[in-house]
């Protein structure tokens, strides 16, 4: 069963995402808060599977609320799925850094919103990499002009095997694990482990924060 805490100030909003989760047999909605503070609270009281969070709240929005959660060791297990619009790509960016798992239009249909909250739960990313990485190319590379982005440096990438910074690349380029597995000709569980011990290295919460250290270290460019 996965444990859902709903996060949004219109309590309409509340109600219908309820609505659609519960007549579903594996996800149940443990817990509803209307602002970033009282999201956090009740995430630390009870330790839900998924929060989804939207972004703009009086007080304590989306984005550090989802920082709040996603650094507490309590909740290290709990993923947090952003509320948005396409719109607002800085803000979801945002959030990906702050430890987001990925975000959902508030226009998606409700068979979209339970397959994603069961993507995240199982460890995914909400979007394909190749969509995230669409998305962080806009907003990262301020209208295309790659020379007027100061590069982020990251020792991080140098505690990396050689083989983990292909790893790390193929992520960054959005390939699944199962076609990381068949272009290293492994298997798939290793290359989810290769995947996972990267993200233990360069304390990355998801694949989706990979992605965005990949273009801000200057492993990646817009266009590769």
């Amino acid at each position: 069963m996965i444990s859902v805490l709903i996060v949004d100030d219109q309590p309409l909003i509340r109600q219908a995402v309820t609505a659609i989760i519960e007549p579903q047999g594996d996800i149940t909605v443990v817990g509803q808060a209307s602002d970033g503070a009282e999201a956090v609270a009740l995430a630390q009281q009870l330790c839900p599977d998924v929060v989804l969070m939207d972004i703009r709240m009086p007080g304590v929005d989306g984005i550090e609320a989802t920082e709040r959660i996603c650094e507490s060791p309590a909740l290290q297990a709990t993923r947090v799925l952003i509320l948005t619009t396409f719109e607002e790509e800085d803000y979801v960016v945002a959030a990906l850094r702050a430890g987001a798992s990925g975000f959902l239009g508030k226009g998606s249909e409700p068979d979209e919103i339970v397959r994603a909250i069961s993507a995240v739960h199982a460890g995914d990313s909400l979007l394909s990499p190749a969509a995230t990485r669409s998305l962080i190319r806009r907003s990262v590379f301020s209208q295309g002009d790659q020379a007027a982005v100061a590069l982020i440096p990251s020792p991080q990438l140098e505690t990396l095997t050689e083989r983990e910074s292909e790893v790390l690349l193929m992520v960054a380029r959005g390939l699944t694990n199962q076609q990381i597995a068949d272009a290293l000709f492994i298997s798939p569980h290793t290359a989810k482990t290769h995947v996972n011990r990267i993200m233990a290295k360069v304390h990355a919460h998801d694949r989706a924060q990979l992605v965005i250290l990949a273009y801000e270290s200057g492993l990646l460019k817009p266009g590769e």
